[in-house]
């Protein structure tokens, strides 16, 4: 009997065991998470809209607050969009968008991050911010805008010219001037804004925003622009092009049109018929900003020039030409690019026109970015 008894005394300490490890394990009622409302920062510099003179700007606001204690972090965000979102086309080494994460807040109240890669030039930029405190962002701040620095810049492919700033990255052949908040004047036929560019662009656009074109102006085969390789005579260079709008000795008058030539074989001409010169006389206003657009190469499969009224922004097309090139390829070697025109053998009455001013110059192997030229707008 003694020995049942010790094993039934053990039986019961084994279950009070078991019990009391159970109850070891039940889990402990979860902590709520401590709920933290961040404010919004709030924009301080630099003000809404304003002109820099940097394509790194300094971003600055005035610090958010909480309603709890901890360390707080900030995000930028930079873009040539409202919706901040990235480009699928840009401009090597010049950046449309930027984000930043993880700035330190700034003591004194407010905090500042500066830019370290050079923003696209003569673009309007959108800029905000947000607080982070521990898994909390904040709210973003209101939207605000700047406008980058007005600069050209001449790289491998692609060519910019503000012109809007009393500077040229090109050269200044005969009388020119600077119009203040327009651009730059030929004052002769004989004079022109000659490009040379780094290396040959076989495919590309050439394009501009032109004032002061009038109907009924001198000339006869009159340049608003061209090309050609190298600098003997521009009329019989194996390479020229040369858009066109004829003054009154045209024929007819106040026509449009070009020609492009893709080498020395003659198979290589190429320019719209004399019908379609006949019906593309336009009689412009010297007081309208023009949009003009020449494209070209093999894999275009034309060359084109299209004129619009209103500049980039307008909607009104004025003329639209395309004429194929099935042969040849457009290989100027050294390439140069000019606002009118050299005379040629021609003489001054199919040079340049005189009167005319040009902004917003984009030569490029690819299209003209959109944001390009929008702090001229």
């Amino acid at each position: 009997m003694k020995i049942r008894f010790h094993i039934s005394w053990l039986a019961l300490v084994a279950v009070a065991i078991v019990v009391g490890a159970c109850g070891s394990d039940t889990p402990a009622t979860p902590t709520t998470p401590t709920v933290v409302n961040v404010t919004a920062p709030g924009l301080d510099a630099p003000a809404d809209h304003e002109q820099l003179d940097t394509l790194r700007p300094t971003l600055t606001v005035k610090n958010a607050t909480a309603d709890s204690q901890g360390t707080r972090m900030y995000e930028f965000q930079i873009s040539d969009n409202t919706n901040f979102t990235a480009s699928t086309a840009g401009i090597p080494g010049l950046a449309v968008t930027v984000g930043k994460t993880n700035v330190p807040e700034g003591s004194g109240g407010k905090t500042s991050y500066t830019v370290d890669q050079d923003l696209q030039p003569t673009t309007v930029f959108y800029w905000r911010a947000r607080a982070v405190q521990g898994s909390t962002s904040g709210p973003w701040s209101p939207t605000a805008t700047f406008k980058s620095k007005l600069v050209g810049f001449i790289h491998p492919g692609e060519l910019y010219d503000p012109l809007i700033h009393g500077e040229t990255v090109g050269d200044r052949i005969g009388a020119t001037e600077f119009v203040p908040g327009k651009g730059i004047r030929l004052t002769s036929n004989l004079s022109y804004v000659r490009y040379l560019l780094p290396q040959t662009i076989p495919n590309g656009e050439f394009s501009m925003e032109v004032e002061g074109l009038r109907a009924n102006g001198p000339g006869d085969k009159a340049k608003v622009f061209g090309m050609q390789e190298g600098q003997d005579d521009y009329i019989t260079n194996r390479y020229r092009v040369d858009i066109q709008y004829r003054g009154v000795a045209g024929f007819p008058p106040n026509s449009t049109t070009f020609r492009v030539l893709y080498g020395d074989d003659p198979c290589c001409k190429y320019e719209p018929d004399t019908d379609t010169r006949f019906r593309s006389v336009l009689m412009l206003d010297p007081s309208i900003v023009y949009y003009w657009k020449f494209t070209w190469g093999r894999e275009n499969g034309e060359v084109r020039t299209l004129v619009r009224e209103g500049g980039i922004g307008g909607t009104k097309t004025l003329y639209n030409v395309g004429v194929p090139t099935p042969n040849g390829r457009y290989q100027p070697s050294p390439h140069y690019a000019y606002l009118g025109a050299p005379a040629g053998r021609s003489g001054a009455e199919s040079a340049s026109i005189p009167g005319v001013i040009y902004r917003n110059v984009w030569i490029g192997s690819g299209p003209r970015p959109a944001s390009l030229g929008s702090a001229l707008r």
